[in-house]
């Protein structure tokens, strides 16, 4: 995988949410989770696409955000993960306070 980005989402619900995301693409994808890591495979033709390789989401829950890491096999892979994981983020904050995303490397995952 050639093209990376690293965002942390300020939270103390690191768990929370990357259990929800895991256990929700676990219906589709590979997944492997604990309550403190997951690793969630986007294949490539995921959805009709035909990009050159799989993309892969790397989670951390740390005590007071969650680390994400995609890495992707194109530019335009990356992009639209970085707005799928945001929009699933988002979703699951819910009525709580909604994670946002910082700067933690090359770049924040965009909401889009």
């Amino acid at each position: 995988m050639a093209l990376s980005s690293v965002s942390r989402i300020p939270t103390a619900n690191g768990s929370r949410y990357l259990q929800q995301l895991c256990k929700h693409w676990s219906h589709n994808l590979a997944v492997d989770f604990t309550p403190a890591s997951g690793v969630v495979t986007f294949p490539r033709n995921v959805r009709g696409a035909d990009w050159p390789g799989d993309a892969r989401l790397t989670m951390q829950a740390n005590e007071d955000n969650l680390e994400c890491r995609l890495e992707a096999s194109a530019e335009g892979q990356l992009e639209a993960l970085k707005g799928v994981v945001a929009n699933h983020l988002d979703r699951f904050a819910g009525t709580t306070s909604k994670p946002e995303a910082t700067n933690g490397g090359d770049g924040p995952i965009e909401r889009g």
